[in-house]
């Protein structure tokens, strides 16, 4: 049984997600380099059973893709052109990346560590993982 892996991309990083082998649970997994994401893909691929991988599509608050959709276009071509055989759905990724700061205050993440970008990339990475798992149904 495949896990499932979310990616939150961004120009600069790319907070990345992933289930356990049951689909239950959504954790953070690393943050990397966007431009060093394919070949974490490659390599994480290689090691672990992915059967779908959920990749956040920015949009703004009037439905329309936002400017950063761009960004996320080229990514989304070149995974489709590596990896022709992997399932990916995008989901709506608004409002993640503040919820995650919200999450970070509320469990007593001090401000210095709260301005740490990569971890505020891959808490919204399990933030879209885990909208995704509700969305289908699976229990967290």
């Amino acid at each position: 049984m495949g896990r499932i892996l979310a990616i939150d991309y961004g120009r600069k990083r790319a907070g990345v997600a992933v289930t356990d082998p049951l689909k239950i649970i959504a954790n953070g997994l690393d943050t990397v380099p966007s431009h060093t994401l394919i070949e974490f893909l490659r390599k994480y691929f290689s090691e672990e059973d992915v059967e779908q991988v959920i990749i956040g599509y920015p949009m703004q608050m009037n439905n329309t893709p936002s400017e950063s959709v761009l960004f996320v276009n080229e990514f989304i071509k070149r995974f489709k052109k590596v990896f022709p055989d992997r399932n990916i759905a995008q989901v709506d990724e608004r409002f993640t990346s503040k919820i995650a700061s919200r999450v970070m205050i509320e469990s007593g993440i001090k401000k210095q560590q709260r301005k740490n970008k990569a971890l505020v990339d891959k808490i919204s990475a399990t933030l879209i993982l885990q909208s995704y798992l509700e969305t289908k149904n699976i229990k967290l």
